[in-house]
């Protein structure tokens, strides 16, 4: 079982993956979230293909953390329905493994 993940997610606001950030981070359920866009996304939603600009947020975290950071976005979230997926991480250097580690909460 892999003990670390990385969470996309994706916003149709700068403002709102700052709020989405700060908020996983000031709580330690995250060691970094990084933000890039903004991104094409283009997807079918209610029978209709969209094309929107967006923000991806890629969140580093540990695996036994998801709940927690899924329950802040779906707070802080805009969309009817968030983007909230996780990708294990399968390797990483000890250090930075190591990091993760000590900046989220230890539960």
């Amino acid at each position: 079982m892999h003990k670390y993940i990385q969470i996309t997610k994706t916003v149709s606001k700068l403002d709102e993956a700052k709020r989405i950030a700060d908020n996983i981070l000031n709580k330690k359920i995250a060691a970094c979230v990084q933000i890039l866009g903004p991104i094409k996304s283009i997807y079918w939603w209610k029978n209709k293909k969209e094309n929107k600009e967006e923000w991806l947020c890629v969140i580093k975290t540990k695996k036994q953390l998801f709940n927690k950071i899924s329950e802040i976005i779906k707070k802080i979230h805009s969309y009817e329905l968030p983007e909230i997926i996780a990708i294990p991480i399968i390797n990483g250097s000890n250090e930075y493994l190591k990091w993760i580690d000590n900046e989220t909460q230890n539960k």
